[in-house]
């Protein structure tokens, strides 16, 4: 692989060198970096690239990596202050604006950062080599520009039990072998945002884990397509329309998102891979770091997702000629406010950032999970406002192959008509990519359980609230003594 950073160009090609196991639709394919479906969610990541390579963005797309000194992609790099955590919500909302999906680097950018500091503190209290592996791993990412797939979601089975107590013992991945040159997994990931994508697929687990369940408090990096590693890509809505061949229908013309459930069948790590391996007690740490830089993240992704949104509805708007209304008007502003509410969440949350003791700075983790909760929320909001502007067609709206029928693609011209001056196409166009946005999985799906689902925010909320100090201000307001 090419050292240093990669161009757009370099990563696709990359991608072509990777032997994936990557199922859909019950069948094997056979060149999945060639593959129509996913095409354009190859494209999304790409922008990564292309964005870090154009001077006018490089102080937020590259930064200095604290092992080597040199420039390296701001997904590969661990926060050394909070400008850097600044830099990171404001990249991701360029990147949400220029794609309108999900561009797929950020869990593995935020499992980057929370190993960072976990296997430091892991080495400090144990005096294991955990740290020393992770910063040659993390200099073989930065170096070779890589894109790492975050994978902490496991597939769970029963809610109410714990891994170890599951009746299938896979439901959570594990260590089944240990041995001289390392570890064998066995499990599986759910919904893994770019798996495919990605050259390396970074492990942690799910939940804080006690004594009982210390095999499956394991953390690693294995390569995407390491032997016994499959990915089975996930449906989403009008998923097969990138299938077709056509290009109004899709919305989004070039960029796209996909998921995957990445099957470890007896998968070998070597212990220069291993980052965490039964220290049961640092399981909760990890997921609690990692947790809070991602929440962080969807101040940034989902507000540029938003303004994509805006724009849409507010074109649909003057396409259907009623720009001027009031209420129009009134429906665009709630938009833009609440859009600006989560970004200025994730701002917040960064500049009141602190350094931890391997010098990998920290967000807020309670102003993290409060941009995440209001994630959860402000885009079905923007959403259901969208909808409400564009119209009826939103669900309705014939086929593009209707469209350029002979017979009755006229008719779709002339009664798909809103203002004389906009073409219909467009109409049609900015329709369909309304449609995308808001009946998709980049938008609205990842909202709710990206990160977590709401009411894992809420716990996280009220322990970190420090609720005891704030009755003890109110006690003292009150002239309320202290109980002895």
């Amino acid at each position: 692989m090419t050292t240093g950073l990669k161009t757009a160009e370099q990563y696709l090609e990359s991608l072509r060198q990777l032997k994936l196991r990557v199922y859909f639709f019950g069948k094997l394919v056979e060149a999945p970096a060639d593959f129509q479906l996913t095409k354009p969610s190859q494209n999304a990541v790409a922008m990564t690239y292309t964005l870090a390579q154009d001077p006018k963005y490089s102080d937020l797309m590259t930064a200095t990596s604290h092992l080597t000194g040199e420039r390296v992609n701001r997904f590969t790099h661990i926060p050394q202050n909070s400008d850097d955590l600044v830099k990171k919500v404001k990249m991701l909302r360029l990147l949400g604006q220029r794609t309108g999906v999900c561009f797929q680097r950020c869990v593995g950018m935020d499992a980057l950062i929370a190993l960072s500091s976990v296997t430091y503190e892991l080495d400090q209290k144990l005096g294991t080599e955990y740290c020393a592996r992770f910063n040659e791993f993390l200099k073989y990412v930065q170096r070779n520009d890589l894109v790492c797939n975050g994978a902490m979601t496991d597939v769970k089975g029963d809610r109410g039990l714990s891994p170890s107590q599951q009746k299938d013992p896979d439901l959570y991945v594990r260590v089944v072998e240990k041995r001289k040159d390392g570890i064998v997994v066995r499990g599986a990931k759910a919904h893994q945002t770019g798996a495919i994508n990605s050259h390396e697929i970074i492990v942690m687990p799910t939940l804080a884990m006690d004594e009982k369940d210390k095999d499956y408090a394991v953390s690693f990096s294995a390569p995407s397509d390491a032997e016994g590693v499959f990915h089975i890509i996930g449906r989403q809505t009008s998923d097969t329309r990138r299938l077709e061949g056509g290009e109004i229908d899709l919305g989004n013309v070039k960029y796209a998102g996909h998921e995957a459930l990445v099957v470890f069948d007896d998968v070998f790590v070597p212990w220069d891979r291993v980052f965490l391996c039964g220290e049961h007690e640092f399981s909760g740490a990890l997921v609690e770091r990692f947790a809070s830089y991602h929440r962080q993240n969807y101040g940034g992704c989902k507000t540029g997702l938003g303004d994509v949104l805006i724009g849409a509805a507010a074109t649909m708007a003057e396409y259907n000629g009623v720009i001027k209304a009031s209420h129009i008007r009134e429906k665009i502003t709630e938009m833009i406010h609440l859009n600006e509410t989560m970004y200025a969440c994730g701002l917040a949350c960064s500049y009141e950032g602190y350094k931890l003791p391997s010098g990998t700075y920290l967000v807020n983790p309670l102003l993290a999970n409060a941009t995440k909760q209001n994630v959860t929320r402000f885009p079905f909001e923007m959403a259901r406002l969208a909808m409400d502007i564009a119209g009826g067609l939103v669900g309705t709206l014939p086929s593009e192959k209707d469209l350029k029928n002979p017979e009755v693609g006229k008719y779709l011209e002339k009664y798909l008509k809103g203002a004389a001056s906009v073409p219909t196409e467009d109409r049609i166009r900015m329709t369909r990519l309304i449609e995308n946005m808001v009946l998709g999985v980049g938008y609205l799906v990842e909202s709710m359980h990206g990160a977590g689902s709401p009411q894992a925010q809420r716990i996280m909320i009220l322990r970190q609230a420090e609720l005891e100090a704030k009755k003890e201000l109110s006690k003292a307001l009150a002239g309320i003594r202290k109980t002895p």
